[in-house]
């Protein structure tokens, strides 16, 4: 615990995943945040965490020789399967755009896609562009599994073990963590390990209450950032992916919004934000697990949908509405909230490693 210790105070150096570049074998163990919409791979440097991103998403063409020609002839990542070539990652998303249409998922609401046939192929291709083999055979990976969704649809049981299976065959011996368990780990050292971690992405939040890195409580909710694109389109009539685009690039919830669409999604961000505190109100009041904690303890939040300007101070003031059986310290942002689950799950790896 020691050396996961130490590393979790290093800095995490972040890059996208490069069209083009090959996967390395890692030499050491491997953390995973196989997420809705990005997978994040995360290995242990000597003075940083490296951590190395792969959009989770897929767009379909018809097979032909010039299409595969065109598609190698500038690098571009792609399977074949029955009549398709089917390319993913950040190059799904250049191709939907040209088209003027959505990419697909192969993670729906955080569990594997039950909508998409070949969901499992897609998530083991964007695995294997960020990590191939290990140098050594049963290297150590730990990678994020969600909580159990409250009345939510999917399997968390089928989800966690057919990665688990393939990530076997690559040659890991591989090991999960809850996902906001990984965020504790990743920011509540100086705090025992003791507080609430909240991952807020793009197809659920997961919470955890966490009690000197023994993880009491954990579930998750079936709304997150997806949630908002889509409610907030439908409200204005407008495309999820420009509601995404500008809540991405414009929205500050400290500022009043000016047009219709920002007004859009303030509404859905605070609607996300009473969902997840009713729940945790509810999950943690129905409970006979809560420790009796000797003093207030902290709430972290991190995710890409925690991201927008404000969404602390937006949560901190519905907070104050909400009575819970926890006394809660602060709020506080993730230091690197697109990287927090992966940078936990490196520092499990690092703990469990044989």
């Amino acid at each position: 615990m020691e050396k996961a210790s130490k590393a979790g105070q290093k800095p995490v150096i972040a890059v996208d995943k490069e069209i083009g570049k090959i996967a390395e074998s890692p030499s050491g163990p491997v953390g995973l945040d196989i997420g809705t919409s990005f997978v994040v791979a995360a290995e242990n440097e000597r003075n940083h965490i490296h951590t190395v991103k792969q959009l989770n998403a897929f767009f379909t063409i018809p097979k032909s020789k010039f299409a595969k020609s065109i598609l190698l002839k500038n690098e571009i990542l792609f399977f074949e399967q029955d009549n398709y070539f089917y390319i993913f990652g950040f190059s799904a998303d250049n191709f939907a755009h040209m088209f003027n249409t959505s990419t697909k998922r192969s993670i729906n609401s955080g569990i594997l896609s039950n909508d998409e046939k070949d969901a499992i192929t897609v998530v083991q291709a964007v695995i294997l562009s960020l990590i191939n083999r290990p140098k050594n055979l049963g290297e150590t990976l730990c990678f994020a599994i969600p909580g159990e969704p409250l009345k939510g649809k999917g399997s968390v049981v089928y989800h966690e073990s057919v990665i688990k299976k393939f990530l076997g065959s690559m040659g890991y011996a591989p090991i999960t963590i809850n996902e906001a368990m990984a965020v504790v780990l990743s920011e509540l050292s100086k705090d025992d390990y003791t507080g609430i971690g909240i991952s807020m992405g793009g197809g659920m939040c997961n919470i955890c209450l966490s009690y000197l890195s023994f993880p009491v409580i954990t579930y998750s909710i079936q709304f997150a950032g997806d949630y908002i694109d889509s409610m907030a389109g439908l409200s204005v009539n407008e495309p999820a992916t420009k509601i995404k685009s500008i809540k991405e690039e414009q929205l500050d919830l400290l500022k009043d919004p000016k047009d219709r669409i920002l007004t859009a999604l303030h509404v859905f961000y605070e609607d996300l934000i009473i969902k997840l505190l009713d729940s945790l109100q509810r999950v943690l009041f129905s409970s006979d697990q809560i420790p009796m904690v000797s003093k207030p303890i902290p709430i972290v939040l991190s995710g890409g949908t925690s991201m927008p300007r404000g969404l602390k101070e937006r949560f901190e003031r519905t907070l104050k509405r909400y009575k819970l059986p926890v006394e809660i310290s602060e709020v506080r942002m993730s230091e690197d909230p697109l990287n927090a689950v992966a940078k936990g799950a490196l520092l499990m790896a690092m703990t469990e490693m044989k």
